[in-house]
């Protein structure tokens, strides 16, 4: 009864204890609607009122804060108790709610329909700030209702004055805090109040008349004297400073005669912005100063002055930045926004005031719209979970912050001893590897500021900074930090790795998967070494992002950056975690579609530095759309990726109960915001355009936040850049953190191999642009003819299981050095290899029947013996081809014995000794040497068939008694076996010491060791068992699978140098291990083209040694043939036998 009508209080709370209000000299009166001025609700039938701009409000979140907030930083519109406005008339509202024609009432200020604080009717019929505001709080007030001056009963806190220019706003500001101190109805400590200044217009409008006194600095020293009044006195308050409107636009109505305005009132009242010409250096003038206006504004907030207090804040709101005249449908400027003076704003023009305004103050500090079209009504945006409170400079740091409405955030009842019952609270420790993406480098840096790319930013990196807080950076480890105050380990500040505030994130700009090792290596020693850690007993979140410059770099050296060796190093730094940390949870993150970082560089020229493009990442950012170096990228990226899956989904590290790695799949699908020019949007990027931006890095911790809290199985495997991602929140029914087991996930079995065929990935496939005359400058597309010389390992017997009772069939056409059959995607042997180069490729051999078989002279059972007899078959079989140009056409040879010598040395041990093998072997290659031109021959050394095991049970022991190989029937540790051992170094010895100067005097003859079976690795299944998929039928003979990996050990083995080529096999499959001729090493290499003399190749080739731990009761194992099982293999350097 004591209040007005209208700010009649509408909800009460039963547990609030309010006090009787009194009347008083000035409000003497039980109210009532007219000594209360009150228009009522409805309008009249033939009001003012029958064009309604009202909207409807329907916003899921308009509740207050659960308590009243201490912090205009996490202020909700539902917690505005009060609303007050500094101004002109266009706050005043002068002419909002005259009819057509009837200038006179323009002097009427419809303080009630003022676009900042009115508050005549409610939202369903005017739209104002005020009636937006009551539709979240019901009892807000301050606002002015009906019509009258500043001082008028309607007019409450809305102290804006007709014709006021900036040097006035002191007064209105020292007039609104006495009035606020003043009025029973405020709680002036305790309400939180919104304050809207704007003011200018009448400073343009005389601006030409006294420019010293207009001048910008003036103008915004006035602005600042006001805000400095209302800093001093008035507590929680958020002001909203709306830039001066651009006023230029202004002229077109004025200009326009077909539209009927007051033309001389008009030039009256702003008499600077129209009374010039258009070309005018007085207009020119008035444009720049319009400019500084809104400039010395913006300035004069960010520089903090106002951010002092955490109950008050300034926010410049910019709406009014850039503003077109809005136009009718014949395209003529609408005069309907304008009150009958075309000045004024009409009520429709203040609707979209108040709109463009609350839309301003919801949006993030550095995104706030400057540009809106009023001639459509604007919609109204709604607070939410990821922006619930007014924006701020501080809550938003250019809108990073996020909100966590999480409830549930305790730890678990006692530290739990399983990483599958791991909440986010009990983690202790956050840690971080990868490169210049989780080092922060650029994250901070301005728009244009190349140079500070080079700065990491490493408290904003989005998996291991720490910087701020949740409400104004959003990263996993101030997310974390909600559960644990006492989390430890993240990064703040900017430096490198070795910097005190880089702490456990050891992420380093330029890291490659090689550099996993040592960046693992350094975190452990921190993390044992650091007092703020208990490496035993505290839980560990530890994230991996690696690849992208593994891929920057791969075409550079596509067989330094193969998957198979992205795999391996990778592993080798899960390894080391795996073995060494205690209580860890390892998110391993999908690297950037790359393709993404394409699209923002080459679709921005403009603003990225297209020049740099092949330093910052030469391989994605050069190579021509649609191109063949363009997919061969994307080849390799997938590769990648697979070979990620692959090394999670084995299962290797799912043997302890306190150690998981999760793949985390949000950033494999990337979807780019794109501008109204259809360009990518940069402001995701550092002006590299190829670094994520803070803005970008804040999505990547909400989405990786989430992924964590994600089912196996069910994660999100995208990320769109704009949309809203919440922070999901642990659930009673759902409260750890994800992995396989509490996912009740099974990881896919792995799809059936179909067949042994290999991607091919070369980009150099040309042959030289002459026929070469050198063998030591031989491309591979250079080749005519293949051929090779040996025994069944080369006719490939029983590569294929033969159904036929009769004897073991040799499948020649799947042959790992001449076989032909099939393509490489299906099969891979060298002619199919070959083939990729020049498909016109002759000699390979094909099927199974004799006719076929090509050059293939190999014979089942030969020894070394017999290769001079195959060496002459070779040359009459190439003399007699009429497809075959002897002189002219390359040719390669590969020549592989020795099996046969070794399994029948048993029989008599004195019948062979690595001199008598290695002169066989000369024997054929004098022929060769002698009888072919332009040759290429590969002497591929003996596999090692001693230490062989033979303590296994079923099939393969009994067929090892049985088989030609006779060495098999004695035991491991005999006398005869002991002898074998040493026969079989012998002959690989003799070969690689052989003096191979006597075929170095011809240009055109080349003979090159290849020592891939100098180590012979068996290949283990699952359990550690020897894998017999690599054997035929009579586990003695190889399968087409182990002829595929000879194939590709072969072919490596030719494009590696002489002194470095690998000695041992690799028998993992792989469809992406083929090496490929680069620009700087296009040929097939010999002694002389790797710079490497005679007597130091007399050396051998550099020999590594692979260790897999020995199973009880087994000894070195090195062979691969036969029928034996292994269990354990060789791990150091052989003693010589002597």
């Amino acid at each position: 009864m004591m209040e007005p009508a209208g700010q009649k209080v509408e909800l009460v709370s039963a547990k609030e204890k309010r006090p009787v209000k009194c009347p008083s000299q000035e409000n003497p009166y039980l109210y009532t609607y007219r000594n209360s001025n009150y228009l009522t609700r409805w309008p009249k039938p033939q009001g003012k009122f029958e064009v309604r701009e009202g909207m409807e409000i329907r916003c899921p979140d308009m509740d207050p804060s659960n308590t009243i907030p201490t912090s205009v930083h996490r202020l909700k519109p539902a917690d505005i108790s009060v609303i007050g406005a500094l101004g002109d008339s266009l706050t005043a509202g002068n002419g909002a709610g005259s009819t057509p024609g009837n200038i006179l009432d323009v002097l009427t200020q419809y303080r009630g329909l003022s676009w900042s604080v009115g508050g005549d009717q409610n939202i369903s019929t005017v739209t104002t700030l005020a009636n937006i505001l009551r539709e979240f709080n019901p009892s807000l007030k301050g606002f002015s209702t009906g019509k009258g001056k500043e001082n008028s009963r309607g007019a409450f806190l809305n102290q804006a004055v007709a014709g006021n220019k900036a040097e006035h706003l002191p007064a209105q500001a020292r007039r609104l805090v006495d009035l606020m101190k003043n009025d029973t109805r405020i709680h002036f400590q305790e309400d939180w109040k919104i304050i809207t200044l704007f003011i200018g217009g009448n400073d343009l409008c005389d601006f030409c008349k006294d420019p010293v006194h207009h001048s910008p600095q003036n103008f915004t020293d006035n602005i600042r004297k006001a805000l400095d009044i209302l800093h001093a006195e008035v507590p929680r308050a958020f002001v909203n400073l709306v830039k001066v409107l651009q006023i230029i636009p202004l002229r077109e109505l004025y200009q326009e005669t077909k539209v009927n305005c007051p033309r001389l009132i008009l030039r009256s009242l702003c008499p600077c912005v129209l009374k010039f010409d258009d070309n005018s250096t007085e207009l020119a003038s008035l444009i720049e100063v319009n400019r500084r206006y809104q400039e010395g504004t913006h300035q004069l907030v960010e520089s903090g002055r106002y951010d002092t207090r955490e109950d008050f804040t300034v926010v410049v709101q910019p709406f009014f930045e850039i503003v077109d005249m809005p136009k009718t449908a014949e395209g003529l400027p609408d005069s309907s926004f304008f009150a009958p003076d075309c000045f004024h704003f009409s009520l429709k023009a203040h609707a979209r005031a108040a709109s463009g305004l609350w839309n301003n103050m919801l949006e993030p500090v550095g995104q706030k719209t400057t540009h809106h079209n009023f001639e459509n009504k604007i919609s109204i945006t709604c607070p939410n979970q990821v922006r619930p409170f007014l924006s701020t400079y501080k809550n938003n740091v250019q809108g990073h912050g996020t909100l966590l409405l999480c409830r549930d955030r305790a730890p678990s009842a006692s530290t739990p001893t399983s990483v599958h019952a791991l909440r986010p609270a009990d983690i202790q420790v956050v840690a971080a590897l990868g490169d210049s993406l989780t080092a922060g480098n650029g994250i901070g840096s301005k728009p244009g500021d190349l140079l500070d790319v080079t700065t990491q930013y490493r408290g904003l990196s989005f998996s291991a900074g720490g910087d701020g807080s949740l409400e104004n950076v959003t990263t996993l480890p101030n997310i974390l930090r909600e559960f644990n105050r006492n989390l430890t380990g993240y990064a703040v500040g900017t430096g490198g790795a070795n910097d005190m505030n880089a702490f456990l994130n050891q992420a380093a700009p330029g890291a490659k998967a090689e550099d996993l090792i040592s960046q693992a290596q350094t975190l452990v020693q921190k993390m044992k070494d650091d007092h703020r850690v208990n490496f035993h007993e505290d839980w560990k979140v530890i994230t991996v992002l690696i690849g992208a410059n593994d891929l920057c770099d791969f075409c550079t050296d596509s067989n330094l950056y193969s998957a198979a060796n992205f795999f391996g190093h990778l592993r080798n730094a899960l390894d080391i975690l795996h073995r060494e940390v205690p209580r860890a949870l390892v998110n391993l993150v999908d690297f950037i579609d790359l393709s993404a970082i394409r699209q923002v560089f080459l679709g921005n020229p403009d603003k990225c530095p297209v020049q740099q493009a092949s330093m910052l990442c030469n391989c994605v950012l050069t190579p021509r759309e649609n191109s063949q170096e363009l997919a061969r990228l994307e080849a390799f990226a997938r590769a990648y990726k697979s070979s990620m899956r692959e090394l999670v989904e084995s299962g290797r590290y799912d043997t302890r109960e306190d150690f998981a790695v999760v793949l985390q799949p949000f950033f494999q699908n990337v979807s780019l915001p794109v501008l109204a020019d259809g360009r990518p949007d940069t402001s995701f990027f550092a002006p590299d355009c190829t670094h994520p931006s803070q803005k970008f890095h804040s999505q990547l911790a909400r989405a990786l936040w989430v992924n964590m809290l994600e089912p196996l199985g069910s994660k999100v495997d995208a990320l769109e850049l704009t949309a809203e991602i919440p922070l999901t929140c642990p659930t009673q029914n759902e409260p750890f953190l994800r992995t396989p087991r509490n996912s009740n996930y099974t990881y896919p079995a792995k799809p059936a191999i179909e067949n042994w065929g290999s991607d091919f990935l070369c980009m150099e496939l040309n042959p030289s642009s002459s026929v070469p005359t050198s063998v030591h400058e031989l491309r591979p597309a250079d080749i005519k003819v293949v051929a090779a010389l040996g025994d069944s390992m080369t006719t490939a017997k029983g590569a294929r299981a033969d159904n036929s009772s009769g004897t073991i069939t040799s499948w020649r056409g799947l042959s790992w050095s001449i076989g032909g059959d099939e393509v490489l995607e299906t099969h891979t042997t060298l002619p199919n290899i070959l083939k990729k180069f020049n498909p016109n490729l002759l000699g390979f051999s094909t099927g199974t029947r004799e006719e076929t078989t090509g050059l293939n002279v190999a014979v089942e059972g030969a020894r070394a013996r017999d290769m001079p007899a195959q060496a002459w078959d070779l040359v009459k079989r190439m003399k007699n081809s009429s497809e075959i140009n002897l002189e002219k056409d390359w040719k390669l040879v590969t020549l592989f014995i020795g099996s046969n010598d070794l399994c029948h040395y048993c029989e008599n041990l004195e019948t062979q000794s690595g001199q008598e093998y290695i002169q066989h072997i000369q024997q054929a290659l004098d022929i060769l040497y002698e009888e072919l031109p332009r040759t290429f021959v590969n002497v591929v050394e003996v596999m090692e068939l001693a230490s062989l095991y033979q303590g296994h049970d079923g099939k393969c022991a009994t067929l090892a008694g049985q088989s030609s190989c006779s060495c098999f029937r004695y035991a491991e540790n005999s006398l005869e076996m002991q002898e074998l051992k040493r026969v079989n170094w012998d002959f690989q010895r003799s070969v690689s010491r052989f003096y191979w100067h006597r075929y170095m005097q011809r240009e055109d003859f080349a003979v090159v060791v290849q020592p891939f079976f100098q180590n012979t690795l068996v290949p283990l299944n699952e359990r550690g068992d020897p894998d017999l998929t690599f054997f035929s039928e009579d586990c003695f003979h190889f399968s087409d699978r182990a002829h595929a990996e000879m194939a590709i050990a072969l072919w490596n083995n030719m494009l590696e140098p002489v002194g470095h080529k690998t000695t041992s096999n690799n028998f993992t499959h792989s469809r992406a291990k083929l090496k490929c001729p680069s620009p700087e090493s296009p040929y097939l290499y010999t002694l002389r083209n790797s710079q490497l003399l005679p007597d130091q190749a007399g050396k051998g080739p550099t020999t590594f040694y692979w260790a897999v731990p020995v199973a009880a009761g087994g000894g070195l194992v090195l062979g691969v043939v036969g029928t034996m099982v292994w269990k354990g293999i060789r791990g150091c350097r052989r003693e010589d036998p002597q």
